[in-house]
């Protein structure tokens, strides 16, 4: 989870990434990544000693950030998504 989201929440542990949403392992099809992300968690949950514990992962997305957020967006909005928008710009009904 990305520290700074996470940190608003106050969790009792966290395991600090900073990785696109809905990515909080790392990139698909990554066993390598994923499994680091993982490991770190669960020693984590077996070391911390109370709450407020924090472990910050130095792995890098090798995507640009910029890249890496409007890529994961789909193609076409959802239909919730799409009526927002529709609302927002005038060009649907209420």
């Amino acid at each position: 989870m990305m520290p700074d989201v996470s940190a608003q929440f106050r969790l009792s542990r966290l395991v600090g990434v900073e990785f696109p949403f809905g990515h909080p392992f790392g990139m698909p099809h990554d066993r390598a990544m994923q499994r680091a992300v993982a490991v770190a968690a669960v020693d984590l949950l077996d070391t911390a000693r109370g709450p407020g514990a924090r472990r910050d992962l130095d792995i890098e997305w090798p995507v640009d950030r910029k890249t890496a957020y409007r890529d994961w967006q789909p193609a076409e909005p959802s239909p919730v998504v799409r009526h927002l928008l529709e609302r927002l710009t005038g060009g649907g009904s209420a």
